[in-house]
């Protein structure tokens, strides 16, 4: 597969001595982890996609771009050395012009047992920094402009984000330092209730607090894009109501077509996309399933996309697939009680067949790559093309940002 222009073969980290200056754990592969999977096209159809590629920016509003162990059960002890990899050359061969990266705040233990310490995601943060410093490959990115140049210089757009707000305590402050080191993307829950509001994972959720609504005024005020995607329903909601600006839910699926927590109902995706907001649709192992497609893969997550597209427009959806690279199934066993998989995932008690990975859609380079054929593959119109992949995303942050 060809590599972007702007990619000269920079290695994560290689300015120090790995096993020395920090320590080495053999990461997985970035794109042959499990057998690749290109959706089949005519050659008029290829001929389509190159051009799309070539004159529209393509953004993933949610990714993990790092690659993992190749010994998936070593992903803690990996995480928690604070020094992940980032997969540029797996980046090289996607079709990708920017994306949101929402690095290990889930599973960073540095200095806690519990993890969402401010302590935990400075440092996580702080490293990847410092290595996407010593290259040129990925801009790190602070607006619409520097997604556009990353698209015309043949690199990517590399936007730092944090999945949930713990760590700013009751601290307002620390969004505006968040801002200076980068984040220009924060959900405000990570499945667990705190002092904003509560997760997906609680059972009675109380809204959003008065705390969470200075919160929302502080990240409209300074330009911070907030994230819906792991927030319960009521604080959802109550967030969108509260915000002057459009809200984004990164990465979701319809709870209509799936009863799983981790996926919005309808009323929550039509108020954001009243409030001008885009919703991504998810693909991370057993999120986006549906009754005609238990067997989780790409035919089930556009499924939801074509459920959320008729249910709030064209002009209000994309996609965060939520990839990685190595065993993604592997690391949420791992890390299942850290994620509050078992609470949010459970669907009714409705059975499905656990995959390995997930067709189509296993890691950063293949999930956009195959997005953009399926869309050619259906016929659909290239204007309606060009906003799923990323021109939604860039009016609502032309209005946020």
């Amino acid at each position: 597969m060809a590599l972007k222009k702007g990619y000269k073969g920079f290695k994560s980290y290689e300015y120090l001595e790995a096993g020395v200056d920090f320590p080495w754990i053999e990461p997985a592969e970035e794109t042959n982890e499990f057998e690749p999977y290109l959706i089949e096209l005519t050659p008029a159809q290829e001929d389509k996609v190159a051009e799309i590629e070539a004159k529209y920016p393509v953004i993933s509003l949610h990714e993990h771009v790092n690659t993992f162990p190749k010994d998936i059960t070593r992903s803690l002890e990996y995480a928690n050395n604070g020094r992940v990899l980032t997969a540029y050359k797996g980046l090289a061969e996607s079709n990708l012009d920017a994306v949101f990266d929402n690095l290990l705040d889930g599973v960073c233990f540095i200095t806690s047992k519990h993890g969402w310490k401010w302590d935990d995601v400075i440092y996580d943060l702080g490293m990847r920094c410092c290595d996407i410093a010593h290259q040129d490959f990925l801009i790190k990115c602070g607006s619409v402009d520097d997604i556009l140049r990353a698209k015309k210089e043949g690199k990517i757009a590399w936007i730092p984000t944090i999945e949930g707000a713990a760590m700013i305590e009751n601290e307002l402050d620390r969004i505006d330092m968040l801002y200076g080191f980068g984040v220009r993307l924060m959900g405000l829950t990570y499945s667990e209730a705190n002092g904003i509001g509560c997760g997906i994972k609680e059972e009675h959720d109380g809204g959003l607090t008065k705390f969470g609504e200075e919160v929302v005024d502080r990240m409209n005020r300074i330009g911070m894009a907030i994230d819906l995607s792991h927030v319960g329903e009521q604080t959802a909601a109550d967030a969108i109501a509260a915000s002057t600006k459009p809200i984004l839910i990164t990465h979701t699926g319809a709870r209509s077509l799936w009863p799983s927590k981790r996926l919005k109902t309808d009323d929550v995706m039509k108020a954001c996309a009243e409030k001008g907001g885009v919703i991504g649709v998810e693909a991370a192992p057993h999120t986006t399933l549906t009754p005609n497609n238990l067997e989780h893969n790409i035919e089930g997550i556009m499924e939801h996309f074509e459920y959320i597209k008729n249910l709030v427009g064209i002009d209000h959806v994309s996609f965060g697939p939520d990839t990685t690279y190595g065993d993604h199934v592997g690391l949420h066993n791992a890390a299942a009680k850290t994620l509050s998989l078992k609470q949010v995932q459970a669907a009714g008690g409705a059975s499905f067949p656990h995959v390995q990975y997930v067709k189509g859609m296993e890691n950063p380079t293949e999930a956009f790559r195959n997005v953009v054929r399926w869309l050619v593959k259906h016929d659909y119109a290239e204007e309606d093309i060009a906003k799923v992949i990323g021109g939604n995303t860039l009016r609502a942050l032309r209005e946020i940002w």
